[in-house]
């Protein structure tokens, strides 16, 4: 090695190799990377190294200069950074091979070259009118300065950093540097920023993001731009197939439905996802407020559509909640929350639907709120009890057996509906518990009926899915000493939402026990053929939405009851015919070849003292008391009243009364009211107790309270 020349213009011998010292790791090299000092002083030490006189070169110091040059080599292989050295006047003595390449420069012509002449502070990034020359000219350390090649336009940029180099003495003798590649570094930072305000599993704006696009627009609009509508969606069922399915498939779901609602929207507004099954879609146009149910109308059939994943054919539905600013708020937090209100309104009216936020969804809310409280104490407080409702033989007309209905004894409101409580014990997770004790206290009083009655107990999804569901079935029978053969356990039909193993094992178990299972509320869900014959059903329900008019002349009711009677004969299962009310019904029924009823053509649901009481004749028939026709003359009237539930007024319009009952119309009741007492208040004075029958769209059926059973 020559050292006649000094080290100014010296080309040191670099090949890959990683850095020999094993107490450095690569982080740790980058990390004083950034700093620069500790390459500053490495280049020191080279430089001092190789242009030591001949005389005092020894073989130790030859070997050090190399191990240095060898961490400079491996540092810039790796791209983690860049080195350059100038001398007093600015002139490069050193710089990195590949910024050469990069700018095209022969490394032999480096020392012609001033490095302030090369390299120009970048304009995007300018915070100040300094130029690099400035910089280098106060012989003072500078630090990140932004550069590119001097006139370019091309996106390569740099952040260098140098430090000033002083001889023995403390004269100045140039710059000594590092540098690192901008482009990787924005590069990062976009993707960072990206990460940040995009859903990592389905790719849409996620919470952050759709916050700040809300609050940008609500700013915009309070200038007087656009009207803005946020929509708030809940995926129905969708915790079913993750209970039953995996993670990894609710995950692929998610996914999917995520690529629906992008096509659904488009570029008309912004779809994202705030976590778990919940989305939300903002639009803000000029026609918002006259197309944004029909666009929500449009996201619930496309979410509908049935999914195929891993072999698995999924059905789920979407509810969504929709306010509109300025309407229903002008701040975020207001919009939001009024948003999650009228989801739940869509959700408590039925699921698959939408619903547009008014105030009114404050007042529920806040009685929902109350209701958990109360029913997380109702158990403790014995407020809960059960109901039995009898089952009729239309062959033999005798009592075969008994339906178990809860009952909430509010303390301050009275009766409560399961219609109503029920959905808030599935959301507070209360209903497993509730549930339970159910079942138990079922099966306690059937072991004090006559052998040959059966007892009847709803079974809800949650229930269901539960994979030790049937060993609790098991301890209950045990505990009460109960053929298994006079429990019937009553399922909805979710269980079929998934076509999984999960529901196959839980029918085969359950059957094992020897109880009877049976459809419940057949017509109304998602029962597909292929299904209902492969499992293993005693029994199918038909809903009284087909029993209830079926009579009628005209009514198609009765053909389709024909027809799932003929089903279920065909598997070898018995039908109920439920909500039967009048007597005419009953041959009505019977002669559509239905084999059970349940109504309260033979009575309202009691307590247990009061069955045992009419068990006590048990083998006699059952007696009818329901009216003799199904229909009571009525008397075709529009007249002016107020309903009072609870003490709450609101004008109605009675539209046919009777002797029985009226049809009401104008009100608020929903579903969720059906059972609830109420009075109607005449004009005139006149006051009639009566109990909701069925709600349907703004019209209410009230049965008188003579006449309620």
């Amino acid at each position: 090695m020559d050292h006649s020349e000094g080290g100014s213009s010296h080309r040191w011998p670099l090949s890959p190799c990683r850095p020999p010292d094993p107490r450095l790791t690569a982080p740790d090299v980058n990390v004083l990377l950034t700093t620069g000092h500790y390459v500053q002083n490495m280049l020191r030490q080279i430089r001092h190294l190789v242009s030591r006189d001949n005389s005092t070169d020894t073989p130790s110091s030859h070997e050090k200069a190399l191990q240095l040059s060898r961490f400079v080599e491996a540092f810039e292989a790796e791209g983690s950074g860049w080195f350059w050295e100038t001398d007093a006047e600015g002139r490069i003595i050193y710089l990195s091979e590949h910024v050469c390449r990069k700018l095209m420069i022969d490394a032999v012509r480096l020392t012609d070259i001033v490095l302030a002449d090369m390299l120009e502070v970048d304009p995007h990034e300018l915070a100040s009118s300094r130029t690099l020359r400035f910089h280098m000219s106060t012989k003072a350390a500078f630090r990140n300065v932004s550069v590119r090649a001097t006139g370019s336009d091309a996106t390569v940029a740099w952040s260098i950093t140098g430090r000033p180099k002083n001889d023995e003495r403390g004269v100045f003798e140039g710059y000594i540097g590092s540098g690192s590649d901008l482009a990787e570094r924005r590069q990062s930072q976009a993707a960072i920023t990206r990460l940040a305000y995009s859903d990592a599993l389905t790719g849409l704006a996620n919470r952050e993001r759709m916050r700040g696009t809300l609050e940008n627009l609500l700013f915009t609009r309070q200038s007087g731009f656009l009207p803005t509508a946020l929509l708030l969606l809940d995926l129905d069922r969708f915790k079913a197939v993750n209970d039953t399915l995996g993670h990894q498939t609710g995950d692929e779901l998610l996914k999917q439905v995520a690529q629906r609602l992008q096509r659904v929207i488009g570029y008309g507004g912004v779809v994202g996802r705030l976590g778990g099954d919940e989305f939300q879609v903002i639009i803000a146009n000029d026609t918002v407020r006259a197309g944004v149910e029909a666009l929500s109308q449009d996201i619930i059939v496309a979410v509908s559509q049935p999914y195929s994943i891993n072999g698995n054919v999924i059905t789920i539905g979407c509810s969504i909640g929709i306010a509109i600013a300025p309407e229903h708020g002008q701040l975020v937090e207001e919009l939001v929350r009024n948003a999650d209100l009228a989801l739940y309104a869509a959700k408590d009216r039925g699921r698959g639907l939408h619903h547009v936020y008014n105030d009114d969804l404050h007042i529920e809310a806040t009685r929902r709120r109350e209701m958990e409280d109360d029913l997380r104490h109702a158990l403790s407080n014995d407020e809960l009890h059960v109901v039995y409702q009898p089952v009729v033989s239309t062959m033999s007309e005798r009592i075969v057996g008994y339906e178990a209905l809860v009952r909430w004894q509010h303390t301050r409101r009275g009766v409560i509906s399961p219609a109503e409580f029920i959905p808030v014990a599935e959301e507070a997770g209360l209903i497993a518990g509730i549930g339970e004790w159910v079942l138990r206290t079922a099966i306690r009083d059937c072991a004090g009926w006559p052998a040959g009655i059966r007892v009847a107990v709803n079974v809800s999804p949650i229930q269901f899915t539960n994979p030790k569901f049937p060993a609790l079935v098991a301890n209950a029978l045990s505990v009460a000493s109960l053929d298994p053969a006079r429990l019937e356990l009553e399922i909805t039909e979710s269980v079929f939402l998934n076509d999984d193993g999960c529901t196959d094992r839980m029918f085969k178990a359950l059957k094992n026990l020897g109880v009877r299972l049976a459809l419940d509320d057949f017509g109304t869900g998602y029962s597909a053929l292929g299904y209902l014959k492969n499992a293993p059903f005693d029994k199918i329900k038909i809903d009284q939405s087909f029993v209830r008019g079926a009579i009628q002349a005209g009514n198609r009711n009765a053909a389709i009851i024909r027809a799932i009677v003929t089903l279920a004969t065909t598997f070898g299962m018995e039908t109920t015919a439920e909500g039967v009310e009048h007597q005419d019904e009953i041959a009505f029924v019977r002669d559509l070849g239905c084999s059970h009823i349940q109504g309260y053509v033979y009575g309202r649901p009691e307590r247990n003292e009061h069955v045992l009481s009419a068990l006590s004749g048990y083998g006699d028939p059952a007696e009818a008391i329901g009216h003799k026709v199904s229909r009571p003359p009525r008397e075709k009237v529009i007249r002016k009243a107020r309903l009072n539930k609870g003490g709450a007024r609101e004008e109605i319009v009675i539209r046919n009364v009777s002797s029985g009952g009226a049809m009401i119309e104008g009100s608020a009741l929903t579903t969720s009211d059906i059972d609830t007492d109420v009075l109607i208040e005449l004009l005139q004075g006149q006051i009639r107790a009566g109990q909701v029958r069925w709600v349907d769209r703004g019209k209410a059926g009230i049965c008188f309270r003579d006449n309620a059973g």
